[in-house]
């Protein structure tokens, strides 16, 4: 698992809108990376949502949220709910492995790999200030607002 002062493993991915966005996009500003399991589903729109909620709150630290979801579902996703920040389309399950949170998962009794929720705080130097494995959806932005001392 990735603990913080650990370079933060790249990222190269398709958003909502088609563009390719990577880490280096936000040089010089802490960014706030998440990992949900599905967009549009229960406990990933609440996250999301209050994420959204809390913008105002956080300056210039971005937020980037990570899904198997295709761009089309991010960007559907993205216009129900008005998020406004980046959401990307890790459909190959790249990045995911890299974090270390595409899992074997199990519910009712049946085995399959996907994501295990998670955030991660990047600094300004691309080195991760934060770790949150197995965060809940509500405890994500507690956190965020707690390690940037609001």
């Amino acid at each position: 698992m990735l603990k913080a002062g650990d370079k933060a493993p790249a990222i190269a991915l398709e958003d909502q809108d088609g563009r390719r966005r990577t880490l280096k996009d936000f040089a010089g500003r802490k960014v706030l990376v998440y990992f949900y399991p599905k967009a549009d589903t229960p406990g990933c729109t609440q996250q999301s949502c209050l994420l959204r909620d809390l913008k105002g709150e956080i300056g210039r630290t971005a937020i980037v949220g990570i899904s198997p979801d295709t761009p089309a579902r991010q960007k559907k996703f993205d216009d129900k709910y008005g998020l406004g920040f980046p959401l990307l389309a890790d459909t190959e399950h790249v990045v995911a492995r890299a974090y270390k949170v595409w899992k074997k998962k199990s519910m009712y009794g049946r085995e399959y790999m996907g994501i295990e929720r998670s955030a991660f705080l990047v600094g300004a130097d691309g080195r991760l200030l934060h770790a949150w494995y197995k965060i809940s959806p509500k405890d994500t932005p507690t956190r965020l607002l707690e390690a940037l001392g609001k």
